[in-house]
This record gives C-alpha cells, structure tokens and sequence, in this order.
C-alpha cells in the first residue's frame, strides 16, 4: 500500500470485536498478505506509517477492510489480464475475503510461531532514463527493443488507456491498460518475463499529450 490513509482511515480506528468467530489470524494468514502487498510502503522508514505487526494493524482494521473493498489499496492501477507484472501489489479476490473475514470476525492475533519471516526491501527499480524510449502517441521501433516494463510519465488524472504493442506478423501484444489514473500509480510496471519487441513494431495506445516510458531490460 503506497499511500498513507485519510481521514477516513483515522475515522475507522475501531476497538476490537469482543467474540472471535473467525479461524483466520494476524500471524499465520493476514501478516503474509500484508508483508507481500502492502510492506514496501507501509513500514518502518517506508513513504507510509507501518503495518508490519499486529499491534501497529490493529486500529486500522476497519479503515483496511474498507479500502481493499473499494480496491483503493494497494494503488496498483493496472486491469488484471491484461499483461502479466511480476510487482503486482493488487490483492486478489481471495485475500480480500481473508481480510474481510479477519476483521468481521474479531480480530484474532493468532500464535506468534506462525508469523513468516519479516519481508526484505529491495531497492527501488531505476528509472533514470538511461536506455528508456518515451511514448507519446504512436510510436513505430527502428530497432529491436528488450521490454521489461512501462512507467508512466505524464497522465492526466481520471485517465483510462490501453496500450498495445503490434508486431510486424500483425500479431498484438497487451502491455498495459491503465484504469482511472491516479498519481499513486505513478510507479514501473514491471514484466514477470522480458518482452521482446522487433524492428517494426508499432507502440498504440497511448493518448496525445500522454507520455509513458518503455524501460528496457538492465
């Protein structure tokens, strides 16, 4: 989760349910959903406050529960489907109904051998430039290019584009459809595998005016 809550989120600082009716808990099936999806940014030094344990979650579960149902965090902003990203923060339906019931169903902590080890922080991904082809509008490759993700430079907010890859065969390649831009989505969207892109190939998609970068493989 990249951004820090609002006041709603402080609104929903709720005291826990008294009766635990649920068999999920923090250490054994909520941590690892959190420490996968929402760690990079809500932790110790992170851009927003921390969520690693229970006891920092806790006041949050209300303000949680309701900004994974309106799939607002993670901001990821990409439509699943539609290219595969080996950083994709967006939960799935499955570990939206974990948290759900978690936080309907009392809270419960759970045992503290079942917490998974603390996640690692890689460092950011570069996106100084070096290498990179901007995209505005149509653009038609000269060269072979090895994709490894887009970044997003300038997109108006409330935006919503596809951007495709036609290859010389004809054949169409899905790289990313951005829905409802938001700042927050101002981050690389990164391939689980390189695409590999030949002399010819016609980048579409991207709006005049818009400007998306093809970062390429290090």
């Amino acid at each position: 989760m990249r951004l820090a809550f609002l006041a709603l989120l402080v609104c929903g600082a709720a005291q826990a349910h008294d009766i635990i009716t649920t068999p999920i808990t923090w250490s054994r099936e909520i941590s690892r959903i959190v420490f996968h999806k929402c760690a990079s940014c809500h932790r110790p030094r992170g851009s927003a406050f921390s969520l690693i344990t229970y006891k920092e979650a806790r006041p949050w579960v209300v303000a949680i529960r309701e900004e994974t149902l309106r799939r607002t965090m993670p901001p990821w902003g990409a439509v699943k489907g539609f290219g595969d990203f080996r950083n994709d923060e967006a939960l799935t339906p499955e570990e939206i109904e974990l948290i759900v019931n978690w936080s309907e169903g009392g809270v419960p902590e759970g045992d503290a051998k079942d917490l998974p080890e603390l996640p690692k922080f890689p460092e950011a991904p570069q996106t100084n430039g070096i290498g990179q082809v901007a995209v505005n509008g149509t653009l038609k490759l000269t060269k072979p290019f090895r994709l490894d993700g887009l970044m997003p430079r300038k997109v108006l907010a409330g935006a919503s584009f596809q951007i495709t890859a036609e290859l010389p065969d004809g054949s169409i390649e899905p790289l990313l459809w951005l829905k409802d831009y938001k700042d927050a989505f101002a981050h690389p969207f990164l391939y689980r595998k390189p695409i590999t892109l030949p002399a010819g190939t016609v980048i579409k998609g991207v709006p005049q005016g818009a400007s998306v970068s093809l970062l390429p493989v290090r």
